[in-house]
């Protein structure tokens, strides 16, 4: 099970913090990654990280901005969000992959959190 949280209002250039709480699993075994649906749109990858050796990625959108990290001790993943600009909000979601690697597309991912919900207003 996923609990994604750490999503609200906040305005042009300000920072959040997403995390994600993994149970039930070795988490440390999972490969994590954020995905997000901005209003109308498909769901897009945000960032990844692996299980083994923390090889992170990021969308183009997002790179400098964005910064994801994992603490396997504590079964849970961030995503801190700076420099937030309006065509980030979005329902972001977390989700795990059984494999190690960064990866970008869904269909890597078996599991999945319901989403929190980030509104940058201007």
């Amino acid at each position: 099970q996923l609990q994604a949280s750490g999503g609200g209002l906040v305005q042009t250039g300000g920072s959040l913090r997403l995390s994600c709480a993994a149970s039930g699993r070795t988490f440390s075994r999972y490969s994590m990654g954020w995905f997000r649906q901005p209003p109308g749109k498909e769901r897009e990858f945000v960032a990844a990280i692996s299980w083994i050796g923390g090889i992170t990625s990021y969308a183009d959108s997002v790179k400098g901005r964005f910064t994801i990290s994992r603490d396997n001790a504590k079964n849970t993943a961030y995503l801190q969000l700076n420099s937030l600009k309006r065509e980030d909000t979005a329902v972001y979601y977390c989700a795990l992959a059984p494999y190690s690697g960064s990866f970008s597309i869904p269909e890597k991912y078996d599991y999945w959190g319901q989403g929190t919900e980030v509104t940058v207003s201007s």
